[in-house]
């Protein structure tokens, strides 16, 4: 295997482990923007399909993609090195506001940092939603289909549904009354279900089995981890308390990578320093198991009719999600004439000095946000 491209690999997506805040639409934009635009691993069409199969899996999409985007560049050693290394700063940050909430029992102001960096991650995933659209929008009837997805979606559909829905209905469109196949592609996720005892004792062995099934059968975004996480921890195990879940979401929510770093919060709480550890791996370890099975036959769905069309109508779809998840963000991030003049700004740096990495602009962004943050 190339070392140099095994370097490469560890490099790029241990920066988007530390710049990737906003979620997995704004991680998906970054990582665009890394191995597509920038360093041509892949093709933005190779890119959707990716995103496509992506969406249906368990586990947290935008690290799953970080493991796709790795095999493509070094194999399936870049698979895990582009995980492991995504998911790393992420669980560093974490236990490090893990191990401040338990000796100070509250969590540092980053707030003002936050208050810049969020209208700039909507900037940054509207110009992928773009980018992406002009691909997965092939004809005006899968227009239709992603206006559907996003209506849907909107309504309170749940994301897998409304992407298994759009790709059934494109393959209806290519094969009328073709055979529809159903195949349940988490066939193994419930496998795991009867490895969580539920006793209120806590161990090492229970915590790492417990998120072991929630990373291998949750679908959805970060809002059905926290209802997985409710019913786990506070209802079933009774081993957090309910203010406890809701400080360990909001690290989650502003450390940059993925959400489910939520898991090494909650695991430093429970069990300290290999508690966080135990957590962490519990939690992601499915979806490198996910990713590894599923990688080899993207391309060979793609090259199905029946199967390409599927594709094509998750595709689509997977930008209605996007959209959808940008409008929510959103309402909840542009709330007054700072916020909006920062998302406008970072817009319009993006699409007009098309070279600017997004980096400056999250870091920018951030020092924009501190800084008026003082100003009523």
């Amino acid at each position: 295997m190339n070392s140099g491209k095994i370097r490469e690999v560890c490099l790029v997506f241990l920066k988007l482990g530390f710049i990737g805040f906003g979620g997995p639409a704004a991680h998906i934009a970054l990582m665009e923007e890394e191995v597509v635009n920038k360093r041509k691993w892949m093709t933005h069409e190779h890119f959707l399909d990716l995103i496509g199969a992506t969406n249906l899996i368990p586990g947290p999409n935008s690290t799953e993609m970080t493991m796709h985007c790795g095999h493509e560049r070094a194999g399936v050693p870049g698979l895990f090195l582009a995980g492991i290394c995504f998911i790393f700063p992420a669980a560093l940050i974490t236990t490090l506001f893990a191990w401040l909430y338990a000796q100070y029992g509250s969590l540092p102001a980053v707030e003002p940092f936050l208050y810049g960096i969020k209208p700039a991650i909507i900037a940054i995933v509207l110009n992928a939603i773009y980018k992406l659209g002009q691909k997965a929008l092939k004809n005006w009837q899968l227009g239709v289909i992603g206006l559907a997805v996003v209506v849907v979606t909107l309504l309170g559909v749940n994301e897998i549904y409304a992407l298994l829905g759009a790709g059934i209905l494109v393959i209806l469109l290519v094969e009328g009354k073709g055979l529809l196949t159903n195949k349940k592609l988490s066939f193994f996720a419930p496998l795991v279900f009867l490895a969580v005892p539920t006793t209120v004792s806590p161990s090492y062995g229970r915590l790492f089995f417990t998120f072991l099934k929630i990373g291998a059968t949750l679908f959805g975004s970060g809002y059905v981890l926290v209802a997985y996480l409710q019913a786990e921890f506070i209802d079933k195990l009774h081993w957090l308390t309910q203010q406890q879940l809701i400080d360990a979401i909001a690290v989650g929510q502003f450390t940059p990578g993925p959400l489910f770093s939520t898991a090494t919060f909650i695991g430093y709480q429970v069990g300290g320093l290999w508690g966080a550890v135990v957590a962490t791996v519990g939690i992601f370890l499915p979806a490198f198991f996910f990713v590894l099975l599923l990688n080899p036959y993207v391309s060979k769905l793609r090259k199905s009719k029946v199967m390409g069309a599927f594709l094509d109508g998750v595709n689509i779809g997977a930008v209605g999600v996007m959209i959808t998840a940008t409008m929510q963000l959103s309402a909840n991030v542009l709330i007054d004439w700072k916020t909006l003049v920062i998302g406008l700004i970072s817009l319009l740096l993006i699409f007009i000095w098309k070279k600017l990495n997004a980096t400056w602009i999250v870091l920018g962004s951030a020092l924009a946000g501190y800084l008026l943050a003082f100003i009523n």
